[in-house]
Formats: structure tokens, C-alpha cells, sequence
């Protein structure tokens, strides 16, 4: 294995620093919100990080409730999409290798200025019973999701609402052992642990749809065959484009240009992918520990959640291992988001 980073880059700001373990970050206008997937201990799920260091539930506590009637199952992630509305994921199950809540998958759309649900989208059609529904993305009328626990993809019409599974089990959505910090990562029962499709990206012009397993292998396909429903599953796999060998990943993001950041768990630092697959590295820095979902803003800075997830206890065999607080850093690209996924 390649030694891990030990000088820390003067170009990685520190922004807020948390008492929980935090894999989604996105800002609104000048406000910042936080997900918290209970990955380390139960509580709230969303959150405004508020500027005298609170953190405030969002969009109100009955949501962040632990049983409420339509309250958060497991919220995954969250993002600012291209209509400046908040659109959170709902995993629908506690945890990866847990059973689906009935109901529990959605897709939900807040309105940041007023704190209010505009829309649930239910997703019950697309998932089965080992579902984890992981992260989404955007273009034009449509959402592409992810399924973590049961390998596949989601198409989402976002007029209709009609949700359907794509590339159920195909192999490029299927997941590998996992490594971070040069460790195979067991889950509390001793097993290896496998997470299926997780990442993914559009590409600026809608073109693409880049995703792989959380164990890596890139693959892309173009979006034109995920979105037409009348194509045969067969003919929609036949499409699917091997495209890049990459390491153990928690997050990445996209910008204007094209260009995916990628975060290394295995070696602690941000890769930069061009649209013609050249690699380079970022930047490497041993406070990069398991950095989830990335978020690029409007001001060309890339937000880097070092979640430490690999040292929590279903990725860690069972111990706690997390060093708080657990950071969320800040680091010019210079270059702003794809505009098809957000302002």
C-alpha cells in the first residue's frame, strides 16, 4: 500500500467541525446545511448549521423525530438542486444490510426559504427489500439515484413522479470489499463489508451519467438509454461503457467543466478526473479522513465532509473509532457547478 499523506496542505480551510459523524453537505444562498446518517449514534438527521454554532433541525424536529409518524428513516445525503430547493435521500432503511422501512424510501424536496415540504417522492416501486438508497443527481426532468444495498440504479420522472429500477444487478453496479487507510473494512458481524452503486455524476451537457460502487470501477452510459422507458433492460445494459479503474471512494462531484473530483479513502486525497480520463491528484492530506459527498458552490469551492465513516461501527467491526469533531473542509477550484445539477 502507498504511505498516507502526513503534511497538511495550506489550502484545506477548516469550516465547521462536528460532534457527529456528517456525509452530506450543500449550500443555499449563503446557508449551509448538514446530514448526519446515524452511522455513529442516533439523532438529528438535518441540519442548518447556523452561524453561532448551532445546529438546528431542519425542517423541523417532528421530521428528525426517532419514531414520528413520516418522520426520517436514514437520510444519506442532501443537496441544493438546479431549482434552489433543498432534495434530501431518504436511504429507507437504518442502515446498509438492514431491511427497508414500507414507505421509507423518498426523495424529499424542501423549500429552504420557507421550511417546508413541496414534495415526497416515493420510491417504493424502484427498491426491494435490501434496498439502501444512496445519493441523487439531476438533468432536466430527470433524477438518477443509486442503490447501495441492492445493486441497480433509479430513474426518476420528476413531473410524474413514476420511479423504476435500471441495471438491476448488472455488474457495474455490484460492490467489491472495501479499503480505507490501507484496511479491509468488517462490518460488527466480522464480514467483509460491500456497498453496491453509490456514486454517480451527470455530465454538464446530459450526456452522460457516470456511477460506480463504493469499491470503484467508473463506468458510464449515456442518459438517453436510462431515460426512455421503453427500452429493454438487456438492450440498457448492452450500453454500459467500463470507463475508469478507481480505488475505494466516499464522494465526488462534478463542475462546470466536467471534470469529477473523486476522494481516495485508501490514501486520503481528492483525485480530479478530466472528460478524457486524464488523473491527477488534487490534493492529499492526512485530514482527508474518508471524505463523502463532495459539494462544489457557486464561488468555485470545493466542501469535503472528512466523515471518518470507516471508523464507525458497521465499517469498523463493530468498535467506535471516530475522532471527533469531524471536519468539514473547504478548497478552491476555481471552477463552479455543472448547471444541470445545481445553481
Amino acid at each position: 500500500m502507498s504511505a498516507l499523506p502526513t503534511r497538511e496542505d495550506p489550502r484545506l480551510t477548516p469550516v465547521l467541525a462536528n460532534d457527529r459523524v456528517c456525509t452530506g453537505v450543500t449550500t443555499v444562498g449563503g446557508r449551509i446545511f448538514l446530514s448526519f446518517p446515524g452511522a455513529d449514534e442516533p439523532g438529528v438527521k438535518v441540519a442548518e448549521a447556523l452561524p453561532d454554532g448551532r445546529r438546528e433541525p431542519w425542517p423541523d424536529a417532528s421530521w428528525n423525530a426517532a419514531h414520528g409518524d413520516g418522520a426520517y428513516v436514514n437520510v444519506n445525503g442532501l443537496r441544493a438542486g438546479p431549482d434552489g430547493r433543498l432534495w434530501i435521500i431518504d436511504a429507507g432503511a437504518p442502515g446498509p444490510g438492514q431491511p427497508q422501512v414500507p414507505g421509507g424510501a423518498r426523495l424529499i424536496v424542501a423549500d429552504p426559504a420557507t421550511a417546508q415540504v413541496t414534495r415526497i417522492y416515493d420510491l417504493t416501486a424502484a427498491v426491494v427489500g435490501t434496498s439502501y438508497v444512496d445519493d441523487v443527481r439531476f438533468n432536466g426532468g430527470t433524477g438518477y439515484l443509486t442503490d447501495a444495498g441492492a445493486p441497480g440504479l433509479i430513474v426518476l420522472d420528476l413531473a410524474t413522479g413514476a420511479a423504476r429500477r435500471v441495471l438491476d444487478g448488472h455488474p457495474s453496479t455490484v460492490g467489491r470489499r472495501l479499503i480505507a487507510d490501507g484496511e479491509v473494512l468488517h462490518g460488527p458481524d466480522g464480514a467483509e463489508v460491500v456497498l453496491h452503486a453509490d456514486q454517480l455524476e451527470v455530465s454538464p451537457d446530459g450526456r452522460y451519467l457516470y456511477y460506480q460502487p463504493a469499491s470503484g470501477g467508473l463506468s458510464r452510459i449515456e442518459t438517453r438509454w436510462l431515460d426512455d422507458p421503453t427500452v429493454a433492460p438487456e438492450t440498457v445494459a448492452a450500453q454500459v461503457e467500463p470507463w475508469l479503474d478507481t480505488p475505494t471512494t466516499g464522494g465526488t462531484a462534478i463542475d462546470a467543466a466536467g471534470t469529477i473530483y473523486l476522494s481516495d479513502v485508501e490514501r486520503r486525497r481528492i483525485l480530479a478526473i478530466s472528460p478524457e480520463r486524464a488523473v491527477t491528484t488534487l490534493i492529499a492530506d492526512p485530514r482527508l479522513v474518508w471524505v463523502d459527498a463532495m459539494w462544489v458552490d457557486a464561488g468555485g469551492d470545493l466542501w469535503l465532509p472528512a466523515a471518518q465513516l470507516h471508523r464507525t461501527p458497521g465499517l469498523a467491526g463493530g468498535a467506535q473509532r471516530v475522532r471527533y469533531p469531524a471536519w468539514i473542509y473547504r478548497l478552491s477550484i476555481g471552477t463552479g457547478p455543472a448547471p444541470n445539477d445545481h445553481a
